[in-house]
């Protein structure tokens, strides 16, 4: 599927630019509008900024909820051609960054070889990550609750969405998050990664070994239900294979809004300073930074 105007504005400005592109990819529930604010914060860090969605996504949070049969049926693989498609269209090779289901598609793209260096937020799980804490399953109930679901759109009520975004925020901001980027979501790329593990031909599985993976950043939110650590560790573990850096770091008292919650400038402080060691907004190319060492609960391979 063709990117929207709007993205192909953003990629020939990147493309125009003599600066790197960093590619944003939003997950469930959400569009690729929550990271606006992302965007002007690696914008002013000198780095060009594209932020592509989901194929087909509307653009705006009111269109899609009151079209949400719009996202029924997107699967993770049909999710990852297209922003790979979108990222092939760039002149220099990327940073990425994704959270949640973002995540794991920002790993999967990294496998490909075609990420410069690359931030996983609250990432979901991809085949070999096996911890499924009751609050992930729980999270994850709203759609798995019922196979049909698979090939339906999913929306949350205001309780789903507190429990598995918005615990970690007062009930004002919770509010307040739900009405400004809540929206429908396809149901299959949940039931592809609770089935990852028993399908051997699953979509939901990542390239760990290829070494032009680049540096990756893995990033934990410490209260998040929908990833919590154990998952995110998981993945860490599965990655730190790779000839390439690999990191995790713990937000403490965060849970899965993090990207988008008051605290959001702190994970994305956290994540330009790793980007920043790697590669430098005009270089285009990744540097050799060496690993950082910063103790608790935050590790490097």
């Amino acid at each position: 599927m063709a990117t929207s105007r709007a993205v192909a504005e953003q990629i020939a400005g990147a493309n125009a630019s003599e600066r790197v592109p960093v590619v944003f990819i939003h997950g469930l529930w959400l569009l690729s509008s929550s990271w606006n604010r992302w965007v002007e914060r690696f914008e002013h860090a000198g780095y060009a900024a594209v932020s592509p969605g989901w194929p087909g996504d509307p653009e705006t949070v009111k269109e899609a909820n009151a079209r949400p049969e719009v996202f029924a049926g997107k699967g993770v693989g049909q999710v990852a051609d297209h922003l790979a498609a979108a990222i092939g269209e760039l002149e220099r090779k990327p940073v990425v960054i994704g959270h949640s289901f973002g995540g794991l598609l920002t790993q999967m793209i990294a496998g490909r070889g075609l990420s410069s260096a690359s931030v996983a937020i609250d990432p979901a799980p991809f085949r070999g990550v096996l911890p499924l804490p009751t609050s992930a399953l729980k999270s994850a109930w709203p759609v798995l609750r019922n196979p049909a679901n698979r090939n339906r759109a999913v929306s949350l009520t205001y309780e789903q969405f507190r429990f598995a975004f918005a615990n970690a925020v007062d009930e004002g901001e919770a509010r307040e998050l739900y009405e400004t980027f809540a929206v429908p979501t396809p149901g299959r790329p949940v039931f592809q990664a609770a089935a990852a593990n028993l399908n051997p031909w699953t979509e939901a599985k990542v390239d760990r070994k290829n070494p032009a993976r680049g540096p990756l950043l893995i990033i934990s939110g410490q209260n998040d239900h929908t990833v919590p650590w154990a998952v995110a560790n998981a993945s860490y573990k599965r990655q730190k294979r790779n000839a390439n850096v690999t990191e995790i770091t713990e937000i403490p008292n965060r849970g899965h809004a993090l990207t988008i919650d008051a605290g959001w400038h702190d994970v994305a402080d956290t994540a330009l300073d790793f980007v920043q060691r790697f590669v430098s907004p005009g270089s285009g190319q990744p540097s050799l930074a060496p690993a950082s060492t910063e103790p608790l609960r935050k590790s490097t391979n």
